[in-house]
């Protein structure tokens, strides 16, 4: 990427900041120089098993650390805004978890202070640096379907089927307000825009909350373990597990939005599907090196992830030969590296990126709040 070696912190060691250091690792020219998260026996744990050089409970000693170029926020929801508030006073660039802040308030903020200290701001929504997704996004641009007509996403998980499922996600002081929503369906609005290079503007959605009363369990293994203990308290839930939403862009396409985590069997199922006036893509997070073209005249078509097949911009992200899979993991790290080659060229204060910016955070963030006032009020809600 440069001559330059930036040096990463990272704040929050959960599964989502571990994921993130094995990323930055995999891109030449970074080191991973400190770590930081409240649970100390585990920071320390992690400082050492993965060979990094400093670690702190508080992150605000992290930040007094004049070497790092740039700060990961990989902690909890409710953690977001002052966090990244912190990061660019400190003069440091800043790549946060998504959603970037629990209310636009918060991203707004947000954005006018990235503005105002001249940094980098991106928001870690992965899933538009798959290279089928961006391949996507190439057919569109070149109209190679044909006019788009309408589209179709859905985000299916099973997770918190039960009622004993439970952890921070469902707490509003933690989660926000919105929980299907804000969780996946961030992810679907922010793919299907990149896809077709256009906004949604307006929203109409239909919340379900399943579980009014959730069960909160001695946990025996981590969240997603699926194993529980003896019965602690009975919480009320008040966010959704579940969501159907219609969606209108700003060049007059429609399409809906299915979202679930009660949907069982379904571990990280993100699928979008553009029609087109001559053909249709679809793309399955869970088959992520494939993505299907279907034609009404013609045998359907199976693309690979292998930069002989691919088009344009999409041949990048290409990064093993054919029948090499690619997925989740490798979209990260095309994420993180696309941010760092922001800043290495200096163009990071241009408006137009290809990973998500913050005003892009901020944007999503619109469409959330707008979903939930559009389920208060059951009627159509353009976004401001």
């Amino acid at each position: 990427m440069g001559s330059k070696v930036l040096r990463i912190g990272v704040i929050g060691i959960g599964f989502i900041g571990k994921q993130h250091i094995e990323a930055i690792r995999r891109i030449p020219g970074t080191e991973v120089v400190a770590v930081s998260d409240s649970n100390e026996e585990m920071v320390k744990s992690v400082s050492e098993q993965l060979h990094i050089p400093s670690y702190y409970s508080d992150y605000k000693e992290l930040l007094k650390n004049e070497t790092i170029d740039i700060v990961h926020n990989c902690t909890p929801s409710a953690l977001h805004f002052e966090i990244n508030k912190a990061i660019m006073k400190s003069g440091k660039h800043v790549y946060c978890e998504k959603p970037l802040t629990l209310n636009t308030n918060e991203s707004e903020e947000l954005v006018r202070l990235a503005k105002e200290k001249g940094v980098a701001a991106g928001a870690n929504f992965n899933y538009r640096h798959n290279a089928m997704v961006q391949e996507m996004h190439e057919r569109v641009k070149n109209n190679s379907i044909g006019e788009v007509l309408v589209v179709h996403g859905q985000y299916l998980q099973d997770w918190l089927l039960y009622e004993t499922d439970y952890d921070w996600r469902l707490d509003p002081k933690m989660g926000g307000e919105s929980r299907a929503v804000s969780d996946i369906g961030s992810h679907c609005f922010d793919t299907m825009q990149y896809i077709l290079n256009k906004k949604i503007i307006s929203v109409y959605a239909n919340l379900i909350t399943v579980y009014p009363v959730r069960k909160r369990t001695e946990k025996t293994g981590g969240t997603y373990s699926g194993q529980y203990g003896k019965v602690l308290e009975e919480i009320p839930i008040h966010s959704e597990d579940a969501a159907f939403i219609m969606v209108k862009f700003e060049n007059g396409i429609q399409g809906l939005f299915n979202l679930s985590q009660v949907g069982a069997g379904k571990k990280n199922g993100l699928s979008v599907t553009i029609s087109g006036s001559t053909a249709s893509l679809e793309w399955d997070q869970e088959r992520p090196d494939k993505l299907w073209v279907g034609h009404r005249d013609s045998g359907n078509e199976e693309i690979y992830a292998a930069s002989g097949f691919l088009t344009g911009t999409a041949k990048r992200y290409a990064l093993l030969p054919n029948g090499h899979p690619l997925g989740w993991a490798d979209a990260l790290k095309c994420a993180i590296q696309s941010f760092y080659e922001s800043i290495l060229s200096g163009t990071c204060q241009e408006e137009k990126q290809n990973y998500a910016t913050f005003a892009e955070g901020h944007y999503i963030m619109k469409l959330i709040e707008a979903c939930l006032l559009s389920n208060k009020q059951k009627r159509w809600i353009d976004i401001p």
